[in-house]
């Protein structure tokens, strides 16, 4: 696939809010990595996810509603060490050191997916090409979500803003299936440069390998050892990636499938109208950025529009780097998207899913 070019224009923005920014990190003597907040939330999230599974393995666990409300809380801490360690140190972020943003990546073997994926579909596709069509695969869902303009419309759209959350606890599921052995094939197919080598044979056993590690720690050792009938701990392993991944799912939908986000498409000369750093301004929204506590629990993923300008910076700088943002966006008149509560943005992204759903095609 021929990847589309960005315009280089809007260079003084650019280069004012850069300016900006690396004179916010210079001026306050601070390290643009997490340092020792994100390994403290890093430490408390781990709790939230192994404390519970520990319990369940001691034998403190012996009866149905305790068992669900432990693979309740292990889908909850699921999501927080996607969103609080998993993320940043994918992207670099987490660390100076290279090889303490790759030891804290391999976080998400021990959440059901493969890095090597990810950091493909996410930093490459969607940070490059955010809500572009055929590129942004958040985007390309097909048959019955439709979350692009561009995608072919279908009855069944119509009812997608109710059936779409169901179907939002089904994306870490899907990792631990079919999904990520389907991208592997793909990247293949694409002739992408996976984990810096592009050793798909390497590629594939890492995976394999990695999904009966997972499902040997997490589905069959608690049906060998926990003494409640297999069925119940198989229905608590599907609520576990229910609750992540629905909760993963809202998070970063509503911060590009929104009213207030566009859709662009490359023009005769395969290129965007914007540059690359306006181009997220359009197409990414902030939410809920006066809630602290919020903020903290979704590894500051609230200032959606900070981190697609800046992913190679931490998460715990987001809420500070926003003012500079949005100071710089004022001065060129220029957007910058954000919705006031995490409740504002579900129905925010409701309307669009609505809109989408009857080929409305909404601006704000």
């Amino acid at each position: 696939m021929e990847r589309i070019k960005y315009k280089q224009n809007n260079v003084e923005f650019t280069k004012e809010l850069w300016s900006a920014v690396n004179n916010y990190f210079e001026s306050n003597a601070i390290s643009k990595f997490g340092g020792s907040q994100i390994l403290i939330k890093t430490f408390l999230m781990s709790l939230v996810y192994f404390v519970p599974y520990v319990l369940m393995m001691t034998g403190m666990i012996t009866t149905v509603v305790p068992l669900l409300t432990v693979f309740f809380v292990m889908g909850i801490g699921m999501s927080g060490i996607g969103v609080v360690t998993m993320h940043d140190a994918n992207h670099g972020s987490f660390s100076k050191h290279e090889w303490v943003n790759k030891l804290f990546g391999m976080s998400l073997y021990i959440l059901g997916g493969l890095p090597a994926n990810w950091k493909y579909q996410h930093n490459t596709l969607h940070h490059g090409y955010t809500n572009v069509e055929d590129h942004d695969e958040d985007i390309g869902h097909g048959g019955i979500l439709r979350f692009s303009p561009h995608k072919p419309l279908k009855k069944v759209h119509k009812y997608q803003y109710i059936y779409a959350w169901a179907l939002y606890g089904l994306m870490t599921f899907s990792w631990i299936t079919l999904k990520d052995f389907k991208r592997l094939f793909k990247y293949k197919r694409d002739g992408a440069v996976l984990d810096g080598s592009g050793n798909y044979t390497l590629l594939f056993i890492k995976l394999l390998f990695s999904k009966i590690i997972y499902y040997a720690i997490f589905l069959a050792l608690p049906i060998i050892i926990v003494p409640i009938a297999w069925y119940w701990i198989v229905l608590g392993f599907l609520l576990m990636h229910f609750v992540s991944g629905l909760t993963l799912s809202t998070i970063f939908q509503t911060a590009h499938v929104v009213p207030s986000s566009d859709y662009p498409l490359p023009d005769e000369n395969n290129e965007l109208e914007s540059s690359w750093t306006v181009h997220q301004l359009y197409t990414t929204a902030d939410f809920a950025p006066n809630s602290k506590v919020f903020s903290w629990l979704v590894g500051g993923l609230n200032y959606q529009v900070v981190h697609h300008l800046f992913p190679s910076i931490s998460h715990v700088h987001y809420k500070s780097l926003s003012k500079i943002v949005q100071e710089t966006t004022q001065k060129y008149n220029l957007p910058y998207h954000v919705n006031g509560s995490f409740f504002r943005a579900i129905g925010q992204h409701l309307k669009m899913l609505k809109a989408l759903g009857t080929s409305t095609i909404m601006t704000t």
